[in-house]
């Protein structure tokens, strides 16, 4: 009987095999990857056999840190053919100066053949960034919705896709932004978006795995109780209960099933793939709990070095007023003129203090006060130099805007404001691609300073 069997890597990664070809996707070697995001369950990679595999292809969603790192490409065989959905061109250039010789840019609906699998690349509801993956093999019939969300019109498509016989769901609705200012987000309820299960019961497949976003913080992070809402028991009996025709599976870091017709059935695991103490694991939710303060949080982080530390403060009053003259205008709430507080804390959470007058297009350093502010900014000074230097993402950097009690006037206009406006995201941010695996590059090229 013709078989297709699914292995899971970690968080959004899988291996595909049928007939002796193999594929993956969104391969992630790395624990923890994207500089804080750690195996949930834990796990470590055996980096020797991985260098000994052969894939007859690797597809990558999209560019996110999450899904194409290139410290996890740089284990694998330079002839391997490569096919990324990135509409910049500078990811497939950076991915050439690493070595590889084939690499292909996916194309929205343009089925790809690999032995015998047909990869077809779908369109997500931010085609600027993100894609999917329908995957044929075997007569069988495979999403994998990545983490993405699907809009109505793809959804309309991939109905007439049917029959589904597994569908690789994202579980987490994650709470990026709500964690930059839990003083003002109210706790997230602990359930699936309904609209994610009626997509699922248009779909019926006949098996859901609860995929992507397979990670936690730090253990000593507050993220971990406020950052997923939804836990694996949870996610479960909700699907369980919107299709009870489909099975939900767990597949952990390792973990291999055959799909045939006539069901889903355990195979061996990835042997690079080494499971790490209790894999039955589950996430706990507490809202926003308490939240502890930066100088908090900072404590966590290493000291930096006196050249590092310079970076920082060069940066913080020069280049960010620099930068902050070339971006576009920010939302209503800065139309008026206002005094913005950046506080950048140390491995010791002692604080060093800026202060801005934020003014159309200039964010002009303050000497003195400057009367109450109208906006704070809080970080760790180890994370904004980790910005800086080493391309880190917003998600790992614990920064905590506006936690504090302003002016009743303020207060107002502030429940109008755009957490994202936040001066300091958008003078790190503004460049918008690729500036992870820049620094990557340059480390594994030996181009660091």
């Amino acid at each position: 009987m013709a078989a297709l069997t699914v292995s899971r890597i970690l968080h959004a990664g899988y291996v595909f095999e049928c007939g002796g070809v193999r594929i993956a996707f969104d391969t992630i070697f790395e624990n923890p990857f994207s500089r804080n995001c750690h195996a949930f369950p834990d796990a470590r990679f055996d980096v020797d056999l991985i260098r000994r595999q052969r894939f007859d292809a690797v597809f990558i969603s999209h560019f996110h840190d999450d899904h194409c790192s290139l410290e996890s490409l740089d284990l694998l065989d330079r002839a391997t053919p490569l096919y990324i959905y990135c509409l910049f061109d500078e990811l497939f250039d950076m991915v050439r100066q690493l070595g590889f010789t084939s690499v292909h840019a996916l194309r929205l609906d343009a089925p790809v053949d690999v032995g015998p699998f047909q990869v077809v690349p779908r369109e997500a509801m931010d085609a600027d960034v993100d894609s999917m993956f329908q995957i044929r093999a075997a007569g069988l019939n495979v999403l994998n919705v990545v983490d993405s969300w699907i809009d109505d019109a793809t959804l309309a498509r991939l109905v007439g896709e049917k029959p589904w016989d597994l569908v690789l769901w994202p579980f987490q609705t994650m709470r990026e932004l709500e964690v930059l200012a839990p003083r003002r987000h109210a706790p997230a309820p602990p359930e699936l978006p309904e609209d994610a299960l009626d997509q699922l019961r248009a779909l019926a497949p006949r098996y859901v795995v609860p995929s992507s976003c397979q990670f936690a913080l730090e253990p000593w992070s507050w993220y971990n109780r406020a950052f997923f809402p939804i836990s694996y028991a949870r996610f479960a009996q909700e699907v369980g209960a919107a299709l009870p025709r489909a099975r939900v599976v767990r597949m952990d870091p390792g973990v291999s099933m055959r799909l045939d017709a006539d069901g889903l059935h355990p195979a061996p695991p990835l042997d690079w793939v080494i499971p790490v103490g209790d894999q039955d694991v589950d996430y706990v939710y507490e809202g926003n709990v308490d939240a502890p303060p930066t100088s908090d949080v900072a404590r966590h982080f290493p000291a930096l070095t006196a050249a590092q530390w310079t970076r920082v403060l060069d940066y913080c009053r020069t280049g960010l007023p620099q930068k902050y003259a070339d971006l576009d205008a920010a939302g209503e709430y800065f139309d008026s003129p206002r005094t913005w507080q950046l506080s950048i804390y140390d491995h010791a959470g002692e604080v060093t203090r800026f202060r801005y007058r934020l003014g159309g297009a200039h964010a002009t350093p303050l000497e003195d006060a400057g009367g109450p502010p109208g906006w704070t900014t809080d970080i760790p000074a180890a994370k904004l130099y980790a910005a800086l230097a080493l391309g880190e993402s917003l998600t790992s950097m614990y920064m905590r805007i506006n936690d504090a009690v302003f002016d009743a006037g303020t207060e107002r206009e502030l429940a109008e404001a755009d957490v994202v406006d936040d001066p300091l995201i958008r003078c790190l941010f503004s460049d918008g691609f690729g500036a992870y695996q820049r620094a990557q590059l340059r480390r594994l090229l030996g181009l660091t300073d």
